[in-house]
């Protein structure tokens, strides 16, 4: 199974200008978040990448992508949810798998292994889509998609997916989404990093056809691809970033600092920044 096409969506209204803020990388080069995730993208072997953005935003991404070839922008035309975003992307893709991420998360792995190119990796051995997911607190599910499901026999971090809900209670995720081997009070959440096969481009399409006017997320079309075909989630306990959350940004810009080469430099001016902190805190 070849993949080699990627389509990141940053279309939506609390997410266009995220992929355009800046950090500093872990080479101590400043670089967009969306330039951080092309560069993801192409440690994973792929060359061929459309971002959905917001109409009106084309020639600001244009500028901000040093490298703009086999870059492609794709407007999405209705403000019609994540799913509706991912189907606008059903051109570029075709007949297709192809690596999915959205584009207001970073991501940092603390492995070898690049956590893009783990999981086209996984899907190419598997022939198949793969999620990736991440062990999380049941008090913290309902902001993620979540699946239920059971672990691959002879694997460590492989999972068949039996259902996909969005954000979930605790409630309905213990009466649903129990993965069994996992640790108790924990689920399996989306990671934001997806292969899927085409098929998912037309399971959206259909449901786009009914949508009148209301919102498509992915998460149902999701559920629909593992009632169809082999769908696995591969584990993932690398670090994974929300720059729209509360301090998101600064949550990965320190995550970044500190797995790069600057790492003992930040780690010194930290320290020194808590120290003076303690003897005269800010605000008192």
């Amino acid at each position: 199974m070849q993949i080699k096409k990627a389509l990141i969506t940053a279309a939506g209204a609390d997410q266009r200008k995220l992929a355009m803020q800046t950090l500093v990388d872990r080479d101590g080069n400043r670089k967009t978040v969306l330039e951080i995730l092309i560069e993801e993208v192409r440690l994973a072997g792929i060359e061929e990448i459309a971002v959905v953005i917001h109409p009106g935003d084309l020639n600001v991404y244009r500028s901000q992508v040093a490298d703009g070839q086999h870059i492609h922008f794709i407007e999405q035309d209705k403000p019609l949810g994540y799913g509706y975003a991912v189907w606008c992307g059903s051109s570029f893709v075709g007949n297709d798998y192809f690596l999915h991420l959205v584009g207001d998360h970073l991501y940092v792995n603390r492995s070898n292994i690049p956590c893009a190119r783990h999981l086209v990796e996984t899907a190419r051995q598997n022939n198949c889509s793969v999620s990736a997911v991440t062990p999380t607190r049941e008090n913290l599910i309902p902001n993620y998609g979540t699946v239920g499901g059971r672990r691959v026999h002879s694997t460590t971090d492989l999972y068949m997916i039996d259902k996909v809900i969005e954000k979930p209670t605790p409630t309905l995720a213990e009466q649903k989404l129990i993965v069994p081997g996992l640790r108790a009070g924990h689920y399996l959440c989306f990671f934001g990093m997806h292969v899927l096969s085409p098929a998912i481009m037309e399971i959206l399409g259909k449901k786009v056809e009914g949508l009148n006017g209301n919102k498509l997320g992915l998460s149902e079309a999701l559920n629909e691809l593992a009632g169809k075909e082999q769908y696995l989630a591969l584990e993932k306990n690398d670090l994974r970033f929300d720059t729209g959350s509360r301090y998101g940004l600064l949550k990965a810009q320190l995550a970044l600092a500190l797995s790069g080469k600057d790492r003992d430099q930040v780690m010194s001016e930290l320290l020194e920044f808590f120290a003076m902190q303690n003897m005269n805190p800010i605000g008192n």
